[in-house]
């Protein structure tokens, strides 16, 4: 495994990358200068939080680097990297790549990802400062990955959930490209939840009202609060939440824990936005949303019992409803579910990109990802001629 500082690739005199150990090293607003507008999950608050309260590390097969590149002894450049001990977590399933290795007798494990632990959301994978040869540091960037590759005997690298930009540099460089689909709801000019309904076709509308009817009669209400208005009281609650949905889904593993919640109310709650259901004042089921700029993204959820259709209605339509009223034109869910595609979350492309040290493996990988790619772009245009929604225009 890579220990850090690793020795730095030296690029001409000015320039040179290296390895952190982690993000928690890095001087907050240095970090989050090259973050800017992008994904919330690639802020200093929520990458060093992950790191030291233990939920990452080591010993959970993600320890953590970081990738810096600095001009004139400036921090320009900068990856969220980690090495990876097995592919859990990641949400760009590589089993099949880890099964081939083994039987060509190939070892996959340890490998290297950039991307955010436990997280499928889209964003840079390469941070760079304003003003900066974007192209030209992503192929900087992507050489020295390859040597820490190399250096360190690892087997692959992987690029998950990247911007369409980022895949075409990285995939000129050789690099293997993947496409994946996820469902994400996009306004389309609605102004209320009345608006988004009228545009659903009419009986995933009557199955909407009925779900929403279901959980009032079942005697909860719904909350959503957002930053400084969520209750502390509401923060305990949410953890439960998580930990009870872990522990009761067979392919459930806790790597969060209590205090991943603690220091992301002190650190991070202006990110946060909860809808949480209620009995009374008594909350019994919760989401735990992240919002930045104009897009809402789900994370986690879970509750103290079954009440037939809460999760839709505290998933989504309490997300959608947020989004409506506070001017927000994107919700992003999560991975997964074909269920979001039923009402109104239409399948839009993800990416990642792969780079593997043996000839062998590469050349296998390739040929497989050229048909999955085809059928994920049938698949695509498939679920949007069947969307839950009326066409537009």
């Amino acid at each position: 495994m890579p220990d850090a500082p690793a020795r730095p690739v030296r690029l001409p005199r000015v320039k040179t990358i290296e390895l952190a150990e982690g993000v928690r090293t890095v001087p907050r607003d240095n970090w989050n200068a090259l973050v800017g507008e992008e994904s919330p999950f690639l802020e200093w608050e929520w990458l060093a939080t992950l790191e030291e309260s233990g939920a990452i590390g080591a010993e959970t097969g993600w320890l953590p680097r970081a990738l810096l590149a600095r001009e004139h002894g400036r921090l320009v450049a900068a990856c969220p990297l980690y090495v990876k001990g097995h592919s859990e977590g990641e949400f760009v399933f590589d089993h099949g790549f880890a099964d081939a290795a083994e039987r060509a007798g190939i070892r996959y494990y340890p490998k290297l990802l950039v991307g955010v632990p436990f997280t499928p959301v889209t964003g840079a994978r390469f941070l760079l400062a304003p003003g900066v040869d974007r192209p030209a540091w992503i192929r900087s960037l992507a050489t020295a990955l390859r040597e820490i590759m190399r250096d360190h005997e690892l087997s692959s690298t992987h690029v998950n959930f990247c911007r369409e930009d980022e895949l075409a540099a990285l995939t000129a460089a050789g690099w293997l490209p993947r496409l994946g689909l996820q469902y994400h709801w996009i306004r389309r000019g609605w102004t209320c939840f009345d608006d988004y309904l009228g545009e659903l076709r009419h009986k995933r509308r009557k199955e909407v009202r009925r779900e929403l009817r279901a959980v009032a009669e079942a005697g909860l209400t719904i909350a959503v609060r957002r930053g400084a208005a969520i209750p502390d009281a509401w923060f305990e609650p949410m953890w439960r939440f998580y930990r009870n949905t872990i522990d009761h889904n067979p392919w459930g593993r806790r790597y969060l824990n209590r205090e991943f919640f603690s220091q992301l109310r002190e650190r991070f709650r202006h990110r946060l936005c909860f809808a949480m259901a209620l009995r009374g004042d008594t909350p019994v089921a919760g989401a735990f949303n992240v919002q930045k700029g104009e897009t809402l993204y789900g994370r986690y959820w879970g509750s103290d019992g079954f009440v037939k259709h809460l999760h839709f209605a505290v998933c989504y339509y309490a997300g959608i409803e947020h989004c409506l009223r506070e001017g927000l034109t994107r919700f992003e869910p999560g991975a997964g579910g074909s269920y979001k595609q039923m009402r109104g979350f239409d399948a839009q492309p993800t990416r990642s990109a792969h780079c593997f040290a043996d000839a062998r493996l590469h050349d296998a990988v390739a040929r497989y990802l050229e048909g999955e790619r085809d059928e994920t772009r049938d698949a695509i245009d498939w679920l949007r001629g069947r969307s839950a929604l009326k066409p537009s225009g």
